[in-house]
């Protein structure tokens, strides 16, 4: 192999694809007290793993629209899943089923996958990927909560919790006319 072609194969960018559960971080993030400003998230997925595709798995609320809107200019692809209430009224927009088909609808376009939740549903998925070696890195908001099944994964996970710095959103005061 001469040295040019080395080189390319050596320092080709990753193609890589994150597959967020999106009530699971937010949620998780809120219950550390602060909000993630998903454009900085973005930037930071691919910046730190080379993401070019994010899909954000979200329930589909109408009023919620502009939420939408924001995260795909973000650089998001939004992949809704209808909602229905609870006996308590409660909404429910369960997205698991949607996040492991997408990931394996698309695994021929990736290079590596990145999975961002704490939930152990999604355990089975990230040991197919591994298996598979088609995983990067399992994102977590906090460690501390995240189900034992994904723990098992110990020297995969990174955690967002201690990011707060900087993807935390940041309310500017507006200064009184005098």
């Amino acid at each position: 192999m001469s040295f040019y072609i080395y080189f390319i194969v050596m320092y080709k960018k990753e193609n890589n694809y994150a597959f967020i559960d999106s009530q699971n971080i937010n949620l998780s993030i809120r219950d550390l007290g602060w909000k993630i400003d998903w454009r900085k998230f973005r930037i930071y997925l691919k910046e730190h793993y080379s993401v070019t595709n994010a899909f954000m798995f979200i329930g589909y609320i109408e009023k919620y629209q502009n939420l939408y809107d924001s995260l795909e200019k973000s650089g998001f692809i939004i992949i809704f899943k209808p909602v229905t209430k609870d006996s308590g009224g409660r909404i429910k927009g369960n997205i698991d089923a949607e996040l492991v088909l997408h990931t394996l609808i698309r695994i021929k376009y990736f290079d590596k996958a990145v999975i961002v939740t704490s939930d152990g549903d999604f355990h089975c998925l990230v040991e197919y990927l591994i298996k598979i070696s088609k995983f990067k890195k399992l994102l977590v908001p906090n460690y501390n909560k995240t189900s034992s099944l994904l723990r098992k994964f110990k020297g995969k996970i990174a955690t967002i919790e201690n990011l707060k710095e900087n993807l935390q959103i940041i309310k500017h005061k507006r200064e009184r006319p005098q």
